[in-house]
């Protein structure tokens, strides 16, 4: 059974779809591009985790962390930075 859970800001709800066994790598990236509107994540055990946006004093307070992360990556010259919406395998 594949799990979804759905993030609220207070609550997750699961849907749970008994008629798929697991998704591979390539059906879950099939399932993204299908539904691009979405904040789609899965977790290390193949959960299936649609995040809400947040909320506008989170994104903020998000984007001046980034903003002194990625100046002092920049300055440093030994890292990369990425926002939040950057995926990874």
């Amino acid at each position: 059974m594949t799990t979804l859970l759905i993030q609220t800001e207070s609550v997750p709800l699961t849907v749970n779809f008994p008629a798929i066994q697991s998704m591979t790598v390539e059906q879950f990236y099939e399932f993204c591009l299908v539904n691009r509107d979405l904040r789609i994540e899965r977790t290390a055990s193949g959960e299936v985790i649609i995040m809400s946006p947040a909320f506008s004093d989170t994104g903020n307070r998000n984007g001046k962390i980034a903003l002194q992360l990625g100046n002092w990556a920049e300055q440093d010259g030994t890292g990369e930075t990425f926002d939040s919406s950057a995926g990874f395998t």
